[in-house]
């Protein structure tokens, strides 16, 4: 699904991403792990054509998708949910995850799809239906976060970026937030490349994992022995704290 190979990236003079390789089968649940800088969002903003690569190669599908516009990587099947969610508050609930299928409004025969994707998109987050005419802004943290997965949905991705989605949500939040991950790609066949500050939660729900350490693919494995390691476990999972995904 996802090839990576040699990427680096820059922000003016600092080098972000430092020739990271890494890949994505189809179906599968990823996670990048790794402290706050490491450059988890820079490879996904790099991914999304946010931020320009240097260097390196970006295959989806066996397709570049190196120094295309953002757009196109979007209608190529690869959509992020952003962090911090970056939904737009002045529009309803409804207006935002039409937002995510402005791609597909372009093409002849859409219209009907479109209007079962965003039932589609209340079907699996019954609260944005509730709210479907309510200021995005007005929303909780975790609805918020609802949409903008909805919103990013809606462009009927192969791949999704999600970037620290469990960020300032209430645990029981966070529960609902991996079970939507989790449903993804048991019952919709999506791929899911995720930023997570819950390293353990999220190695919990993945097949794979990497770790990213000052741009640079440290280690990576299978996300059951990234659980048992001694090092990632005390770098990144807080074995002395309690789980929130056993709360």
């Amino acid at each position: 699904m996802l090839k990576i190979k040699n990427l680096n990236t820059y922000y003016g003079k600092v080098h972000a991403l430092k020739n990271v390789s890494l890949h994505l089968s189809k179906g599968e649940i990823v996670t990048l792990i790794g402290a706050n800088g490491a450059g988890k969002t820079t490879l996904l903003n790099s991914l999304s054509a946010i931020i320009p690569a240097a260097s390196g190669e970006l295959l989806l599908e066996g397709k570049s998708i190196a120094g295309l516009p953002a757009d196109r990587v979007v209608s190529l099947g690869l959509s992020q949910v952003p962090e911090g969610r970056q939904v737009f508050n002045p529009l309803t609930v409804e207006e935002n995850l039409e937002l995510g299928a402005y791609l597909r409004y372009r093409a002849r025969g859409q219209q009907g799809a479109i209007k079962e994707d965003l039932q589609r998109m209340f079907a699996m987050f019954p609260r944005l239906e509730e709210r479907r005419r309510q200021a995005a802004g007005t929303l909780s943290g975790g609805e918020q976060q609802m949409l903008a997965i909805g919103r990013a949905l809606m462009a009927r991705p192969k791949l999704l970026l999600l970037d620290e989605p469990s960020m300032g949500l209430a645990p029981l939040v966070v529960q609902d937030i991996f079970k939507v991950i989790q449903r993804l790609r048991s019952e919709e066949g999506t791929t899911i490349l995720l930023v997570e500050q819950n390293a353990r939660a999220a190695l919990k729900v993945a097949d794979r994992g990497y770790v990213l350490e000052t741009g640079k693919v440290i280690l990576e494995g299978v996300a059951s022995e990234l659980l048992e390691n001694k090092d990632v476990q005390r770098a990144y999972l807080g074995r002395d704290k309690k789980e929130i995904w056993e709360r």
